[in-house]
């Protein structure tokens, strides 16, 4: 597995609404693992998921993903350190680098690209390639579909008003 992935998927929407859907809780909510984002949106500031009321129910308690922002270029660029602190066997693994490229294509919409560096952390790597695709979580949605997955579901809800799942 390599250790920088990188995903890139074509969205019909402005790029301020792409940096809304990635950054703003009411968006975050809608799609994907469903988490509540939490930015301080400069250098050094903090970065957060925390769980919806619904993923409470499920048993997920406390934050899911915590990190620091390194670089913010609204609506173009983000730059943030990232681990998954919701499961115990990511404990050990290192933060990681997730950066999301946003730009405005002549022809093809927004080009949304995300590059996750993945250096020294094997179970991120493999969960964020979508290797758990196969998994699935209440309600049936994917538990496992990685990056491909989330940004499959944000592209939908950006064009459709709805996600793959549906809601």
């Amino acid at each position: 597995m390599t250790d920088t992935q990188v995903y890139r998927v074509y969205i019909k929407a402005t790029p301020e609404a792409i940096w809304d859907a990635i950054t703003k809780p009411e968006w975050t909510r809608k799609y994907g693992y469903t988490g509540l984002a939490d930015y301080d949106l400069k250098p050094g500031g903090r970065f957060a998921v925390h769980p919806t009321e619904e993923l409470k129910g499920y048993g997920v308690t406390g934050d899911m993903v915590d990190g620091e922002v390194l670089e913010a270029e609204p609506p173009r660029k983000l730059v943030l350190t990232w681990k998954l602190v919701m499961a115990p066997e990511f404990a050990d693994e290192p933060y990681t680098k997730l950066t999301y490229d946003i730009e405005e294509t002549k022809t093809a919409g927004t080009r949304l690209t995300v590059t996750h560096d993945v250096t020294g952390a094997p179970g991120t790597a493999a969960m964020v390639s979508g290797a758990g695709e196969d998994i699935t979580a209440p309600e049936g949605q994917n538990a496992g579909g990685g990056w491909n997955w989330v940004l499959s579901d944000l592209k939908s809800l950006l064009e459709t008003g709805k996600t793959l799942t549906g809601s």
